[in-house]
């Protein structure tokens, strides 16, 4: 069997388009969109039948909260795996679970024995496996191509999906209108086979794992510490929640804009999907230009203007045409709001945190647009379709204006590629791996005129050291000597200590670089590495083992 190779060509993108240079991401792509394409026939399909068996509006848009509920519920588990163990085999495990699901739902259909909570509990286990795959599929994004083709690479996949959102429902509802849901959805169930082949073809190089893999539980509990102290991420999940909350309105209740709205079958319901994912295409392309043109920023204030003015739109318009012209609109909108987070996010995020950083953006977003779903279908349903619709656009011109105060972070200048300087420091005491607590602490000397730049840079330090699994930081003050200033920070294990420091980054070094310029004195800090021991243990314990409750782990030469 041979592998693809998974080579980078360096050099600057030339377009959108760069990233299909490279071969794995170009399969994995082409795969990709095959299987976007048997997934829109399925959404069509389900969307359908359940407008078909279910007439309450809320009902109805609760497919698409079943589809995005489990990402909401499972995408932190499925980013923590992703950082932990192999990629490609997680991305392989969901895609399997898909197609077995996919099959299981064209089964029921097909005998005729489809409820309205049959069809949504098949579709939260596609939406499971999509959740999974998810976060896998978008970090191995950083492994196929070079960081410079990163946003392209990110576009590209937005463009691939909607490439097949722009065909895929107009044929599911000709499928649907001609043959039924249950064929859609055996369609889609065979989509999966390509994408699993060439998953199962590609063998990346993996980089060498120098220290055990974390825990399930400690690898959920790091990203969320690291997401929650990054200010940078924090706007964007906020950001990123907001606009899928409001955006998902068009989605949830497509079905009964095409139904009741503009009185059309599920071939006009297809139609609209299909405007809606050939204005996403024309998003994709021309998201490079708009990033070279406007911030990070004035991209996301433009999606929000667009998906708002189709939203008003479509609560007002009768006709078919009229709706699908505006869903150009909101598809382009989609596209450049929910490509410009995903990159942000990437280009945010170290590669040792990275797929639990973009678990956390889809369980914001995504649980954004299950809330949402739920949301806008019982206002729909008690207040009517363009109440509904005309929130959802007031919502998104308020994330609009949001911008002025929490603007997205802009990316320049982010050094995030690992210091990698960081050595085991030789101990003379024997301690284990899993050996704990470590307390390190770093005295420095500060003269009284630096103490303010001092302080600002301490307060940094802290936010760095917390964000990268530091516990009970503190910063104290030598009463007989003023100049004398201790760090102190504890790590549970001295595993977790080594760690701790091998997550540094090139940005981050400029704070420790800062902190000795300011240190008065030939030497370098004096750095001191202990470990906590209880005393009631001394009464029990062996002689040679008594020194370990004496000697401290000192090395005032090695890194912290």
């Amino acid at each position: 069997m041979v592998a693809i190779p998974a080579d980078k060509p360096k050099g600057p993108p030339s377009s959108v388009l760069a990233p299909l240079k490279h071969p794995i991401f170009r399969a994995v792509w082409l795969a990709s969109m095959g299987s976007n394409f048997g997934g829109m026939i399925q959404s069509v399909g389900a969307a359908w039948l359940m407008a078909s068996i279910a007439k309450e509006a809320d009902t109805v848009a609760l497919i698409q909260a079943s589809v995005t509920a489990p990402i909401m519920l499972f995408s932190l588990m499925a980013g923590a795996l992703a950082d932990t163990l192999d990629r490609r085999k997680i991305m392989l495990t969901a895609q399997s679970f898909m197609l077995v699901a996919s099959v299981a739902l064209a089964a029921v259909t097909w005998g005729g024995v489809v409820t309205p909570w049959l069809l949504i509990l098949f579709t939260f286990l596609i939406g499971c496996g999509s959740a999974f795959n998810g976060p896998a599929w978008q970090a191995s994004v950083g492994e196929m191509v070079p960081r410079s083709d990163l946003p392209s690479a990110v576009a590209l996949n937005s463009m691939g999906f909607n490439i097949a959102r722009s065909v895929g429902p107009a044929v599911g509802g000709a499928i649907v209108a001609a043959v039924g849901a249950a064929f859609a959805f055996a369609l889609n169930a065979l989509s999966y086979i390509g994408l699993i082949f060439v998953l199962a073809r590609w063998r990346p190089t993996r980089p060498p794992q120098m220290l055990p893999a974390e825990p399930l539980a400690t690898a959920m509990g790091s990203g969320i510490r690291y997401v929650s102290m990054s200010p940078h991420l924090r706007v964007i999940m906020l950001r990123s929640a907001i606009f899928g909350f409001a955006a998902v309105a068009v989605q949830a209740l497509m079905p009964l804009i095409a139904r009741d709205h503009v009185t059309s079958g599920p071939l006009g319901y297809g139609l609209l999907l299909g405007a809606y994912g050939v204005g996403a295409v024309c998003g994709a392309v021309s998201s490079d230009k708009l990033r070279q043109r406007f911030s990070i920023e004035g991209v996301v204030r433009c999606a929000c203007l667009f998906f708002a003015a189709a939203t008003l739109l479509a609560a007002f318009s009768p006709y078919l045409l009229l709706t699908m012209a505006g869903f150009l609109f909101a598809g382009a909108g989609w596209v450049l709001a929910l490509s410009t987070f995903n990159t942000s996010v990437q280009m945010s995020a170290p590669r040792w945190v990275v797929a639990r950083s973009l678990s956390l953006y889809q369980m914001s977003a995504f649980g954004g647009m299950a809330l949402g779903s739920w949301c806008w279908g019982l206002v729909a349903e008690f207040h009517g379709i363009p109440i509904a619709l005309c929130a959802a656009a007031a919502v998104l011109l308020t994330n609009l204006t949001l911008g002025f105060w929490l603007p997205l972070p802009q990316l320049a200048g982010l050094k995030l590629d690992p210091l990698n300087r960081f050595k085991e420091p030789e101990i003379a005491l024997h301690i284990e791996p899993r050996s704990g607590p470590v307390v390190i602490t770093i005295e420095y000397r500060i003269r009284e005129e630096d103490l303010v730049t001092f302080l600002r840079v301490m307060a940094e330090r802290r936010r760095i050291r917390k964000r990268d699994g530091a516990r009970n930081w503190t910063l104290l003050r030598d009463l007989n000597d003023p100049e004398i200033w201790i760090e102190r920070y504890h790590t549970p294990t001295w595993l977790d200590y080594i760690r701790h420091n091998n997550r540094i980054t090139e940005g981050d070094a400029t704070i420790s670089e800062e902190l000795r310029l300011l240190h008065k004195g030939a030497e370098t800090p004096r750095v001191h590495r202990m470990i906590e021991r209880q005393t009631d243990a001394i009464t029990t314990a062996q002689p040679a083992a008594v020194q370990d409750f004496h000697e401290p782990l000192t090395d005032p030469h090695r890194s912290t």
